[in-house]
């Protein structure tokens, strides 16, 4: 109420005339400079003003608007007469001078903003905070699931190729990794909330519609722009949370919030293994529209998406990003908010919030305006979005200078390793199993040799068999399936096909004579070096057809879910841990320990050794993947933390591309190449880690 009313609040900042001190004394009696008039108690008349002031007054010494104009002190003589030659405004002045005036107020606003957060302390509004930025950064790990979930059942319902899914597989990287670089850089110019709605407004509004649609270039086309969103979700998400909390909290609570990551994973291995094996939870549209089980499953899965849209609209901007914008009293309402909202939630509803002024950086931006009567609304936005752009391409080579130079790529090269073995080895893992479970699958085929059928009628499924110098007259095949058949140097004499579906069947070095093919998927491929003499094919089946109940690998479900949940401990033991033994070690030793557990893959060599060293190996690395979302967001300035953040999460994406590009080739070749990759890396990312400054004892700059 008091901040309603201006006289009130102007009376406020008069009765702090001693402005808000720093406690431990490293800037105590600070003036701040604002603007704000800070003179004697009672204001001079305006004639008596201007005979006191002018009285050998200078045309140099002319004070300009904006600055301090109370009676100078004594000490400041020196520093003024070198402002007289000559005395310029902020906008003749050198940038490096404004940038250094700046530095200075960011590291005066850093200690004064962590005391702030301090006095308003940490309670509901942290915690519901963390619930609607947990839903985001659960619809992100979601988001790395689903692809893999509904591949078995895409390729077969759009009649994939081996090229296409593996570009389905490696879209999503591919989008996160462009949304991560892009909109975290936008966020440190226009805000964290309001880049979030965006970025999750977009993965919302795609995934929705991947859906519905039917080709796959359009699927391949929402999927993309989808992880685009979500990926810039993840810097945004882990910048806008820091800035709610104290330095003592931080490390612990960031971590906490990682646990959503992990819920993801969770929630979507769960969605699949309920939803997608039940083919009648879909329905038709004549012969050509078909929306079976699996686009149920990617429909529920935007759900987390949209609940934290929704309530991120009940949610506040970070202050400590409108402060330096220079937005000072909305970042004070806001700290107010958060003060009574934890003191209420305490029961001390009686509490005042203390502060009155907070610094606020020094501007230096070039922000252009332009009027409404200006040229056309395109040009005028195509000013603003270049503008935008080009102070968002600053921040990225900001990142590089000297100062961050070093950090930047020690940083790198860890997200990268790290990126390269985890993403690559949880394809690894999956990919094996199913090549664990086709070499069993094979072992157990069935073999029919010289076998000579007439006037029989095949109306059953023929599975994982193999028939050599079979001979076939007269034979009817009605209404059947065959899956993984393989017909080698038969003959097919005046027979019948009817109904057929195939999956995996193929004809080598046959002879067909007579013989009528009538709606049926055994199409001009599946006939390898065979003759085809008076044979007619009639109504061949469109598209593609799956027997979900046979063809869906449960056993792929349960080995995400399981090491999803593996994560658990990990997530918990950094979470407690994070603040006393460091970052640094946290990254470090988790990386070394994850290393050794990729030796013991060698010794791999069924389902249940393979389930259990992926948990495992999940286990032990998600302490550094926490404790590297910690450190990245500490290192860098406020006006730099998402895109920092952005710029060296879009490169995990492109380690993760590559680390999934790479194992899978390696899939039933070697086991030596994949595990000897990802041990190296994570022992060169994690031995390199050690030499990043510690960073639990400093606060957000």
């Amino acid at each position: 109420d008091g901040y309603r009313n201006t006289n009130l609040y102007q009376g406020g900042r008069e009765a702090n005339q001693d402005d808000y001190r720093y406690q431990d004394g490293n800037y105590e009696g600070y003036t701040p400079n604002d603007g704000y008039y800070r003179g004697g108690d009672e204001p001079a008349h305006e004639e008596d003003a201007q005979s006191d002031v002018t009285e050998g007054h200078d045309e140099d010494d002319e004070v300009y608007e904006g600055e301090y104009q109370g009676i100078p002190h004594p000490d400041d003589i020196k520093e003024k007469q070198k402002k007289r030659a000559p005395a310029v405004d902020d906008e003749y002045r050198d940038r490096a001078d404004l940038m250094a005036e700046r530095m200075e107020d960011e590291e005066q606003l850093a200690h004064q903003y962590e005391n702030i957060i301090e006095e308003c302390g940490h309670g509901r509004f942290q915690w519901t905070l963390f619930f609607v930025l947990g839903l985001a950064l659960m619809a992100d790990g979601v988001e790395v699931f689903v692809v893999g979930f509904v591949l078995p059942s895409a390729e077969k319902d759009m009649c994939l190729s081996s090229s296409n899914k593996g570009m389905l597989g490696l879209i999503v990287y591919l989008g996160m990794m462009v949304g991560a670089v892009m909109l975290g850089g936008l966020a440190d110019k226009l805000g964290r909330k309001k880049c979030l709605i965006i970025s999750l407004t977009i993965n919302a509004a795609f995934a929705f519609l991947s859906s519905f649609v039917q080709g796959y270039g359009f699927f391949l086309f929402c999927r993309l722009i989808s992880g685009l969103g979500i990926g810039g979700s993840l810097p945004i998400v882990f910048a806008y949370f820091s800035e709610f909390l104290s330095r003592e909290k931080r490390g612990e609570h960031l971590s906490w919030l990682c646990m959503f990551w992990m819920i993801g994973g969770i929630f979507a291995s769960a969605m699949a293994w309920s939803i997608i094996p039940h083919y009648g939870w879909g329905f038709s549209m004549g012969t050509q529209y078909h929306f079976h089980s699996w686009r149920v499953f990617v429909l529920v899965c935007a759900l987390p998406c949209i609940a934290s849209l929704v309530a991120l609209k009940f949610m506040p901007e970070s202050p400590r990003f409108l402060l330096e914008i220079g937005k000072h009293d909305e970042a004070w309402m806001i700290l107010k908010q958060v003060h009574d909202t934890n003191m209420r939630a305490k029961g001390e509803p009686e509490r005042v919030f203390t502060v009155s002024y907070i610094k606020t950086p020094k501007q230096v931006d070039e922000f252009i305006e332009i009027q409404s009567s200006t040229g056309t609304w395109y040009q005028r936005w195509l000013v603003r979005i270049t503008t935008t752009l080009k102070q968002v391409w600053d921040n990225v080579l900001y990142c590089l200078t000297a100062q961050y130079r070093m950090n930047t790529l020690m940083l790198a090269v860890v997200w990268f390793t790290m990126a390269l073995s985890y993403y690559g080895l949880i394809v690894w893992f999956p990919d094996m199993i199913r090549y664990l479970q086709e070499e069993a699958y094979e072992s157990r085929v069935k073999i029919f040799d010289e076998e000579e059928v007439s006037h029989f009628t095949f109306n059953f499924t023929l599975e994982n068999q193999i028939h050599r110098n079979g001979e076939y007259r007269n034979d009817k095949f009605i209404g059947m399936k065959f899956k993984e058949v393989r017909f080698e140097d038969s003959l097919f004499e005046d027979c019948y096909f009817e109904d057929v579906t195939s999956s995996e069947t193929f004809f080598e070095n046959c002879t067909i004579i007579s013989t009528v093919f009538c709606n049926t998927d055994l199409y001009e491929h599946k006939f390898i070096n065979c003759r085809l003499i008076n044979s007619t094919f009639m109504k061949e089946k469109e598209g593609c057809h799956l027997d979900f109940e046979e063809d869906n690998d449960f056993l792929i479900y349960l080995v995400s879910f399981l090491g999803s949940l593996s994560v658990l401990p990990g997530n918990i033991i950094s979470a407690l841990l994070m603040d006393k033994i460091g970052r640094i070690k946290m990254i470090g030793g988790s990386m070394l320990i994850s290393a050794v557990c990729c030796f013991f893959l060698f010794f791999g060599n069924s389902e249940s050794a393979m389930i259990g060293w992926q948990c495992l190996f999940c286990g032990a690395s998600i302490a550094a993947w926490n404790a590297l979302d910690v450190i990245t967001v500490e290192l860098y300035p406020t006006d730099k933390r998402a895109t920092a953040f952005g710029i060296l999460n879009g490169l995990c994406k492109f380690g993760a591309i590559l680390g999934n590009s790479i194992f899978a080739s390696f899939v039933g070749i070697t086991k030596v190449v994949p595990i000897l990759l990802a041990s190296s890396a994570l022992v060169g990312g994690g031995l390199l880690a050690l030499r990043l400054p510690e960073t639990r004892e400093q606060v957000l700059m």
